[in-house]
C-alpha cells in the first residue's frame, strides 16, 4: 500500500507551541477584558442541527455552512427521484441533519432560549471558539478559525453599546495596536434610506450592495444595485448620502436632514448620538470611532447598532465586528428579548500581530529552566530540586539522564530556555549548583534557595 502524504484541508493549519503561545496570548488578553466588563464564558457544541443553523445569515452565508453527513447508509432514505435530478439542495436536506457552526452568535441564541428557566437576566455571556466556513481561503480567511465573541441579552440600553467600543479599544491597546478604526452605523438608519428612496422591500439588497463599497468601489456598487431593480433616480439620491463626509457630528447632521422624513432613520441618528455621548464620558485611549454609512455587514440579524474594527497598521480586512439584534431569540420560540454582540477574528489579530512584531518578548517561551545532569544519580540529586522550582511555580524541565552535555544545551536554545541548571559531581558535593543565563551566556554558583529566588524575581 502507497505511502499517503501528511496533509491538512484548505483553509486549515496546525499550530506549533510556539505558535500556541502566541495565540493563548491574545485569548487571555482579550478574555481579561471581556471578565472586567462582567462577561461570563460559556461553549457550545461543534455541531448544531442544521435547522438552527439555516436561513440565518442569508442566502450568501447559507452557501458557506459546512454540512455533517448523516451516520450509516445516508443515501437509503433519499427519495430516488432527488438522486436522478441531482439537485445538491434537495439532497443535501435529506442526507444532512447537522452543520458545524457557523459562528457563535446564533448558537448563543439558541443556548439563551433552551437555558432561559437557569439564566440570570441581562445575561452577559463570552466565548472562545472556532467555527468553520466553506469560504475561498485567501490571506487572512481560512476555513477554519477562532471567534471571541462578548454578547448582552436581555438589555436593550445603548450603554452596551458603547461598553463594546470600550471593549475593542482596552483589548486591542492591550495587545499592543496603536492605530484602529471601530467603524459604527445603525441598521435603522440604512433602513431609513431605503424608505426615502421607497425601496423598504429592498432592504437587503440595498445593504449587502452597499457594504461592498470598500471592495468595489461606487462604481460597482451602482452596477449591483441596478441588477437589483433600483432605478438611476434611486442612486442619484443615495450617493450624497453613502458619500458622507466631515466628522461624525457633521456626518450625523446630514443624515438628520437626509431622512428628515423617516421615523426610523431619524431614530438611528439618536441611537448613534447616545452612543456618541457615552464615549465622551468615557474618552477612548486609542482608538478612532467613526460613523460610517456604508458599514451594513450584510448580515440579515442585525436591528440596531453595527461594529467593524479595522487597523490602519496593516492592510487586513476587519478583525472585529458585530451589533444589536432585537429579536435573534424569536426563531427558536422566545419572542422580544434584545441582544447585541461583538467578536473579535483571532486569527486575523494574530497575523496582525505577527507582522508588527507586537508579541512580547519571550511570548514563545513556555519553560524557564532546565536542569542538565551527566548521568543517573545527577538526575536522581535533581529530582528534590525539579519539584520545588515546579511548587513555586517556575516552569522546569529535567533533562533525562544520558545524554552528552552539549546535546542538553542545544535543547535549551532550541525551545528558547532561558536558564540552565547543571548538576554534576561538584554540584552535588558541594551544593553550589551551576546557572547559566542562555542570552548572556553567563554562568555563577548558586545554592537551590538562590535559584529559587533568582527564577522567581525573573
Amino acid at each position: 500500500m502507497a505511502s499517503i502524504k501528511p496533509s491538512v484541508p484548505k483553509g486549515t493549519r496546525d499550530f506549533s507551541p510556539a505558535e500556541m503561545v502566541k495565540r493563548n496570548y491574545i485569548f487571555d488578553t482579550i478574555k481579561s477584558v471581556f471578565r472586567k466588563y462582567g462577561y461570563q464564558q460559556i461553549e457550545t457544541p461543534t455541531m448544531e442541527n442544521s435547522s438552527t443553523l439555516m436561513g440565518k445569515y442569508g442566502e450568501e452565508g447559507d452557501r458557506l455552512i459546512f454540512k455533517v453527513l448523516n451516520s450509516g447508509d445516508y443515501l437509503a432514505k433519499v427519495d430516488e427521484q432527488k438522486l436522478i435530478e441531482r439537485n445538491s439542495n434537495s439532497v443535501a436536506s435529506a442526507i444532512s441533519e447537522k452543520a458545524l457552526r457557523y459562528d457563535l452568535t446564533v448558537p448563543f441564541a439558541r443556548y439563551v432560549v433552551q437555558h432561559q428557566n437557569e439564566i440570570t437576566f441581562p445575561f452577559k455571556r463570552f466565548q472562545v471558539q472556532p467555527v468553520w466556513r466553506a469560504d475561498r481561503p485567501q490571506r487572512g480567511r481560512y476555513r477554519e478559525f477562532y471567534q471571541c465573541d462578548a454578547d448582552v441579552v436581555g438589555s436593550d440600553s445603548l450603554l452596551n453599546e458603547a461598553e463594546f467600543i470600550m471593549i475593542y479599544d482596552e483589548a486591542l491597546t492591550k495587545l499592543g495596536l496603536k492605530d484602529f478604526s471601530i467603524k459604527i452605523n445603525n441598521r435603522k438608519i440604512l433602513s431609513g434610506i431605503a424608505q426615502v428612496i421607497d425601496k423598504a422591500d429592498n432592504i437587503i439588497d440595498l445593504t449587502v450592495a452597499i457594504d461592498k463599497l470598500d471592495k468595489i468601489g461606487l462604481d460597482g456598487v451602482t452596477k449591483e444595485l441596478l441588477e437589483k431593480g433600483f432605478t438611476d433616480a434611486d442612486i442619484d439620491k443615495l450617493k450624497p448620502v453613502i458619500l458622507l463626509e466631515g466628522n461624525n457630528t457633521e456626518k450625523l447632521a446630514s443624515l438628520r436632514e437626509a431622512l428628515a422624513q423617516s421615523e426610523i432613520g431619524l431614530k438611528g441618528c439618536d441611537e448613534i448620538e447616545t452612543v456618541f455621548g457615552y464615549i465622551e464620558r468615557c474618552p477612548l485611549q486609542t482608538a478612532k470611532l467613526e460613523l460610517d454609512i456604508t458599514l451594513a455587514r450584510g448580515l440579515n440579524y442585525y436591528t440596531g447598532a453595527i461594529f467593524e474594527v479595522k487597523t490602519n497598521e496593516v492592510n487586513m480586512g476587519s478583525i472585529g465586528g458585530g451589533g444589536r439584534y432585537d429579536d435573534l431569540t424569536g426563531m427558536f420560540g422566545l419572542k422580544g428579548l434584545t441582544g447585541a454582540g461583538i467578536s473579535f477574528g483571532a486569527d486575523r489579530i494574530y497575523d496582525v500581530l505577527e507582522e508588527l512584531n507586537l508579541f512580547p518578548a519571550g511570548s514563545n517561551q513556555t519553560t524557564q529552566a532546565l536542569i542538565c545532569n551527566f548521568d543517573k544519580e545527577g538526575e536522581l540529586y535533581s529530582l528534590p530540586l525539579l519539584q520545588r522550582l515546579r511548587r513555586s511555580n517556575i516552569n522546569t524541565e529535567l533533562y533525562p539522564a544520558g545524554a552528552k552535555i552539549k546535546k542538553q544545551m542545544e535543547y535549551a536554545n532550541n525551545k528558547n530556555i532561558p536558564f540552565v541548571v547543571v548538576v554534576g559531581g561538584d554540584e552535588m558535593q558541594t551544593g553550589l549548583l551551576t546557572f547559566k543565563d542562555m542570552a548572556s551566556g553567563g554562568q555563577e554558583k548558586l545554592t537551590a534557595d538562590e535559584i529559587v529566588a533568582k527564577l522567581n524575581r525573573d
